[in-house]
């Protein structure tokens, strides 16, 4: 699946990293907790979650993820998206609730890892 296809799928907005949203994406992760994703984290190219800060970023850049999806219509400050612009990191901000928008990829074939 493509980060294009996800967006697509939670009526998701670009908000930067538009000229990586062709990228292949095999798995995901949904949390809201940054030292979840760094301790059990494993392998997931798209985090979604409603936590809104340059640790968001920089923990993605950490675990080699390819995209942020901020759930709840969540959206970063500048600083945020310039972080993540300088390290071509697609993120995109969902009206959907995080079970929701994580169920809905589970759906379409998205998986959660190590399974």
């Amino acid at each position: 699946m493509t980060i294009r296809e996800i967006s697509e799928i939670l009526a998701a907005n670009i908000l930067c990293g538009e000229g990586q949203i062709d990228t292949e994406v095999h798995s995901a992760c949904g949390s809201d907790m940054m030292s979840d994703v760094l301790a059990y984290v494993k392998d997931q190219s798209i985090l979604l979650t409603g936590l809104v800060n340059p640790q968001v970023v920089r923990t993605a850049l950490m675990m080699d993820m390819k995209c942020i999806c901020f759930v709840r219509g969540k959206t970063p400050d500048e600083k945020t998206l310039q972080i993540a612009e300088e390290n071509d990191l697609v993120v995109m901000s969902t009206k959907e609730r995080m079970y929701s928008a994580c169920g809905k990829l589970y759906c379409k074939g998205l998986v959660g890892g190590a399974e």
